[in-house]
């Protein structure tokens, strides 16, 4: 079972940025399609950005051209840099495979913030 650690939140103004990064464990992680996850309280997760094994990227509506999600296959890590952040961007990001494997990390508190 794949286990997840996000880290690299925190509280920033809005327009600032955050990098978050994702460590897997798993010999698959480099032929995995692996995302980016955000849950606010009372709504459902929700996925805001991909990442194909290939390097093929997508990306939510609402972050589009703002977020950039990145892997490095030989560290069994993705990265989500997040600019221009926005007070609505606020929420507990995760990251798991697409779909979704049933194990979730603790995930990462972004808050944005004047």
């Amino acid at each position: 079972q794949v286990q997840l650690v996000e880290s690299g939140g925190g509280l920033v103004q809005p327009g600032g940025s955050l990098r978050l990064s994702c460590t897997a464990s798993g010999s698959r992680f480099s032929i995995n399609t692996m995302g980016w996850y955000r849950q606010t309280p009372g709504k459902r997760r929700e996925a805001v950005a991909g990442i194909m094994s290939d390097g093929t990227t997508s990306y939510a509506e609402a972050v589009k051209g703002r977020f950039t999600i990145s892997r490095d296959n030989a560290k069994n890590t993705v990265y989500l840099q997040m600019d221009s952040l926005k007070p609505e961007d606020t929420a507990v990001y995760y990251c798991n495979e697409i779909p979704s494997s049933p194990s979730w990390g603790q995930g990462t508190q972004v808050t944005v913030s004047s």
